[in-house]
């Protein structure tokens, strides 16, 4: 009689396990800046810190509704909390929502480099437009939130500036030539920055999510989530708060000696 082998069933975590993993406040004193913080990871980030003890500045460009909601329940968390709204491609919209946080938070210890949108589209039919829009929100945007921060961070000799990048921009992927470059140079930028500023107590570091359960992948075909599923070792899509508990470890103490460095969330998929 033959054996018939089950596949292994998978584990899923429960969504609350990391509330336990940030409760003992190892970021309270700590005030952080979060970049599309309305929605997706950039909410899962916000509430994490929040958890952790951080006083939270977020940014959003025009879910103010989200943003406002995600406001409240990081102040329900016993922290200060504030929204920001700005379009951080341009310089000028960024370094106005920076002079008017640091006036209600006094400085930003912990920079988040979240904001990020995707324009697909292959690239024989990708126009001039779709190319500059994700570049400019995901890699230019990344460039004026850091630089109107930084030098703050360097003169009191402690930051923490993470970027999140993206598995797409260490394999590519069919019709995001786009994004594939702002994450890789989301990738790039973290490596030479650690090596400019980490002697001056800022350490500089990247998370690289997978597949991630949000807005970003609940318009993909069933077809195409039970493929990416199944080339991922875990056998799940992942959750935004897996990526945010990996922000949390970074912006930590327990991280101080990690920089230039980019931590894949990604549950196997890319090794």
């Amino acid at each position: 009689m033959s054996v018939v082998e089950r596949e292994p069933e998978v584990q899923t975590p429960k969504r609350e396990a990391w509330r336990e993993a940030v409760a003992l406040k190892v970021l309270q004193g700590k005030n952080a800046l979060v970049t599309g913080g309305s929605r997706g990871i950039g909410r899962a980030t916000v509430l994490a810190l929040a958890q952790a003890g951080a006083d939270v500045a977020i940014n959003y460009q025009q879910s103010s509704r989200s943003a406002e909601e995600v406001c409240r329940a990081a102040r329900e968390l016993e922290v200060h909390a504030d929204i920001y709204q700005a379009d951080i491609s341009r310089e000028e919209d960024t370094k106005r929502m920076v002079d008017a946080l640091l006036g209600d938070f006094g400085n930003i210890d912990i920079l988040v480099n979240n904001a990020g949108i995707t324009r697909d589209k292959s690239f024989l039919k990708m126009g001039r437009s779709l190319w500059d829009e994700v570049l400019g929100v995901n890699l230019n945007g990344t460039f004026n939130v850091t630089r109107a921060v930084l030098p703050a961070m360097v003169e009191a000799g402690w930051g923490r500036v993470i970027n999140l990048s993206s598995i797409v921009g260490q394999t590519g992927n069919f019709g995001q030539a786009n994004y594939a470059v702002s994450k890789g140079g989301m990738i790039a930028f973290t490596m030479t920055l650690a090596r400019e500023v980490s002697r001056k107590g800022v350490t500089v570091n990247a998370v690289a999510p997978g597949f991630i359960d949000t807005d970003m992948t609940k318009d993909m075909p069933e077809a195409a989530l039970a493929a990416v599923k199944a080339m991922t070792p875990v056998g799940r899509l992942g959750r935004s708060e897996e990526v945010a508990a990996a922000v949390v470890f970074l912006a930590s103490p327990l991280a101080s000696y990690i920089t230039g460095q980019v931590i894949a969330v990604n549950g196997g998929m890319y090794m």
